[in-house]
């Protein structure tokens, strides 16, 4: 347990954490929304900082990204804890288990609950372990990295002195201080657009979309490299009209920023919805490209047609892909096709 950087004080001893775009207001002994920030006497500190679950070795295009250091590997981590309660995710265990004991208030339960499941480590293990592991870099993901904002604030810090690239895989709902306090740091950053209907957000998800409408401008704008992923789950966010409406707003932002298009499996409270048909992929894909977005793939399928890094201008494969892996063909170091010379969208060394 650590003191909060990110939250104010208010009265009575209450505290509002400044994380996420939820602002949560907390009474003394309350959790947020995430159940990995508690209030104790005033003052707001984080259950998760130097806890982690999951650190491993990941290939930079299970991200996905596809448009960022193709072929390298991140040492990947993540919490316990979400802003978000997805009926269809993937890592739920991870994600959702600790906020049955924030639902109890009792900071005891909950405390040892994170003890228990998490790996103790600090920032500066986690980038000597990169470094070690010769990583290209360090990705906060598995759950939302604004819950841990602190730890991912310190690490990346570090990371940078060290020459190593920091990425978030995000669920773009950070605030607009979690934002400016990780910016200098942050390379890249791939963001769920889970659905263009507020309804969706606030229905499947337990959240609200505006705030991720408004971050994936606001990082693209910083010039922080952004992808953007939306799981097509049957019968919930696949109409044509609402991909038109994903694939507008993304074009309306940058022609050039990859959506990845994924293949949904049936998993936590979505068992029963089926598993997403190739049809229905390859109909977003022609959306996105209708729409004028120059990288549109399709994910958790095997497709090697659209899982490569086409040049948008003459249409030479530029990076080949399979299992997670991407192999530079014709791209030149400096992101320029060599074929035709056309710049490439991301960061290639």
């Amino acid at each position: 347990m650590k003191l909060a950087k990110l939250y104010k004080k208010l009265a009575e001893k209450k505290v509002q954490c400044l994380a996420c775009s939820w602002y949560c207001r907390m009474a003394e002994g309350k959790s947020g929304i995430c159940g990995t920030r508690i209030n104790q006497k005033g003052k707001l500190y984080s259950l998760v900082y130097g806890r982690v679950i999951g650190l491993q070795l990941d290939p930079v295009e299970k991200k996905p990204l596809f448009h960022f250091l193709p072929g390298k590997y991140l040492l990947s981590f993540g919490t316990v804890g979400c802003n978000f309660n997805c009926r269809f995710c993937q890592n739920w265990t991870q994600s959702q288990g600790n906020k049955a004991q924030s639902v109890k208030r009792k900071a005891k339960n909950l405390i040892d609950y994170i003890e228990n499941v998490s790996t103790k480590i600090t920032p500066q293990e986690i980038v000597k372990l990169a470094v070690e592991e010769k990583a290209a870099g360090i990705a906060y993901t598995y759950n939302e990295p604004a819950i841990f904002i602190e730890l991912a604030y310190d690490t990346a810090k570090l990371a940078k002195k060290k020459g190593l690239k920091n990425v978030f895989i995000s669920n773009g709902f950070e605030s607009a201080e979690s934002f400016l306090y990780i910016k200098p740091y942050l390379d890249a950053i791939n963001i769920d657009l889970k659905s263009f209907s507020n309804k969706f957000y606030t229905q499947i998800c337990k959240a609200k979309i505006e705030p991720v409408k408004a971050n994936i401008k606001k990082y693209f704008q910083a010039g922080i490299s952004i992808e953007v992923t939306t799981l097509l789950i049957p019968g919930y966010n696949d109409s044509d009209k609402e991909l038109q409406q994903t694939a507008k707003f993304l074009a309306g932002i940058s022609k050039d920023i990859p959506w990845h298009i994924s293949a949904f499996h049936p998993d936590y409270q979505m068992l029963d919805v089926p598993v997403t048909r190739r049809e229905d992929l390859l109909r977003a894909y022609k959306i996105g490209k209708q729409a004028g977005l120059r990288y549109v793939y399709l994910g958790n399928i095997d497709d090697p047609e659209h899982s490569a890094t086409n040049c948008p201008q003459c249409q030479t494969v530029l990076i080949d892909r399979a299992n997670y892996q991407g192999v530079i063909k014709n791209l030149g170091h400096a992101g320029r096709c060599k074929k035709c010379g056309e710049k490439i969208y991301g960061v290639w060394q």
